[in-house]
């Protein structure tokens, strides 16, 4: 195999030959940056760090990723017992690849065109130029053999790029977001080159079924490649010298024209939570007398209503504001009995349609707090901010209705954290069929967020549920989340990547091959 000198594979001796590595548009840690000059990296909190941190601790791992601050060429570090690879982005390239094309066209598109995406010739150029500079970082420190895995929609072209450079890698690559039906994905000017960026990886998950159903479909319209099930044959263009090796792959067949072909399989994985974290929070005697001050402050009403979210066009919070206020309206509830608290908080601030969305959900809440309100009684505490763990979990406590209504979600993992918090067996989740979710999560109250009065009616049957009934459903709820949580979750995709080949020893399960 031929590297360049930019690209070649370390030899297993060195310090930078890692044998696990993983690729995201973000790295783990958070840099900070003191008053006084002085740099400190903060670990981030979220279940994607939670599940791959002990593989990697084992595996001799790294991540790769952009630290979050334009300009910025930290070099190589160790954090947690995980090496830190950053990757330069330039101001252009944070407006362009990350605001532009990854935010303000793939990721409306992803979600079935709720907003209208953009597509502007620069901002594919910009997506082009980063994934190359994420694939040739991530080529520059795998070792011989090793294993790459890409997380995310901002990064769809690193796989080819990969295994152009580095034929030797295992590529796996996660879809966090939904994958659209063909006749929205055909919208995109670059959509074959998507699906052939993506087809470098041997095994691409995605959160739900139908969403690998979607891929797999547009890789038969845009390329007319044979699939089978979740196995996809992608052709192969293999030099007479390196043709013994390529075929003695346990990925590389002879299909029945003759043709040499790699297998991708393309399966859903769908990613979980560090439920254990969750439930331990909840139980904590400070968190659960915090809980019963967000009541107190609240006014005691009989009912409180929750809901958490990005603030984004996704997550149908105009809809869940215009339900809530029509009960109001309608004299089905009253800010006596029942308060809805919505927390949004702030995201990509910097795009136009962020902005507008900001101003229209502030101005429901004013008009609806304005109407219904009364000087001991709120109708709605809008809470435009982000807070701790602690505080979220305080929240998920003191709420009797959890609001989940996304008009496109590839999973939601806050409707699992309100399971995983619900301890005591208590508690109604309403969750949007469109929630990646509702496939794992069928005992909630499953709502299509677009049918206002089905949605109201939702609500109401959540307020009025008896207590019995609200146990045996959370209960069931509960049984899911902590049977498949994220570390399960990590471990069904890496042993599933890496089975052809033998499962190292880095991928522990206590779940078993069934599993996959």
């Amino acid at each position: 195999m031929i590297f360049t000198d930019e690209t070649a594979a370390p030899s297993n001796g060195s310090r930078a030959a890692y044998d696990l590595i993983v690729v995201s548009n973000r790295l783990p840690v958070d840099k900070v940056t003191h008053a006084d000059g002085t740099v400190e990296w903060r670990t981030s909190p979220g279940g994607l760090v939670t599940a791959l941190e002990p593989v990697m601790q084992q595996a001799d791992g790294a991540w790769v990723g952009w630290a979050g601050v334009a300009d910025d060429t930290s070099e190589p570090f160790e954090q947690d017992d995980i090496s830190i690879v950053p990757v330069t982005l330039t101001a252009d390239d944070i407006e362009n690849y990350y605001e532009g094309f990854s935010n303000d066209t793939l990721w409306p598109l992803y979600h079935d065109v709720i907003a209208p995406p953009t597509y502007h010739r620069e901002w594919w150029e910009s997506y082009v130029r980063v994934n190359q500079r994420f694939a040739e970082k991530a080529a520059s420190v795998a070792a011989q053999g090793g294993t790459v895995w890409v997380q995310d929609y901002q990064l769809q072209l690193v796989p080819k790029m990969l295994r152009e450079m580095r034929p030797d890698l295992t590529i796996g690559f996660f879809n966090h977001i939904p994958f659209p039906a063909y006749g929205i994905f055909s919208q995109l000017p670059w959509r074959q080159q998507i699906i052939e960026g993506l087809l470098g990886a041997d095994l691409i998950g995605f959160q739900r079924a139908a969403d690998a159903g979607n891929f797999t479909r547009a890789v038969r319209r845009l390329l007319s490649y044979t699939t089978r099930g979740s196995a996809i044959d992608v052709p192969l263009e293999v030099a007479p010298d390196d043709e013994p090796e390529v075929v003695g792959s346990p990925r590389v067949s002879t299909a029945k024209n003759g043709v040499l072909v790699r297998t991708v399989n393309a399966r859903h994985f769908p990613i979980s939570i560090d439920t254990q974290s969750f439930e331990n929070l909840a139980r904590r005697p400070d968190i659960q007398a915090r809980a019963r001050e967000i009541r107190e402050g609240l006014g005691n009403p009989k009912v409180v209503m929750l809901g958490v979210d990005r603030l984004d066009y996704t997550k149908g919070i105009g809809h869940r504001l215009k339900a809530f206020g029509e009960l109001l309206a309608d004299g089905a509830v009253t800010v006596e009995d029942v308060t809805l608290v919505q927390v949004a908080s702030p995201s990509r601030e910097r795009v136009a349609a962020y902005q507008q969305l900001r101003d229209e959900v502030e101005l429901t809440v004013g008009r609806i707090n304005g109407d219904y309100s009364t000087i001991s009684h709120t109708a709605i505490s809008y809470l435009h901010q982000g807070y701790p763990r602690e505080e979220m979990v305080a929240l998920y406590l003191a709420s009797d209705v959890m609001l989940v209504t996304a008009l496109r979600d590839g999973m939601n993992l806050v409707a699992k954290e309100y399971v995983a918090s619900r301890f005591d067996n208590d508690g109604v989740l309403v969750l949007s069929e469109f929630a990646g979710a509702a496939d794992e999560l069928k005992t909630a109250l499953l709502v299509n967020p677009h049918d206002i009065d089905g949605l109201k009616e939702a609500l109401l049957e959540a307020i009025a549920m008896k207590k019995g009934e609200r146990t045996k459903r959370m209960r069931a709820l509960r049984k899911r989340v902590l049977d498949y949580d994220v570390a399960r979750w990590s471990s069904a995709f890496l042993s599933t990547l890496l089975d052809p080949t033998g499962v190292p020893s880095y991928v522990t399960t206590k779940w078993g091959a069934s599993d996959r």
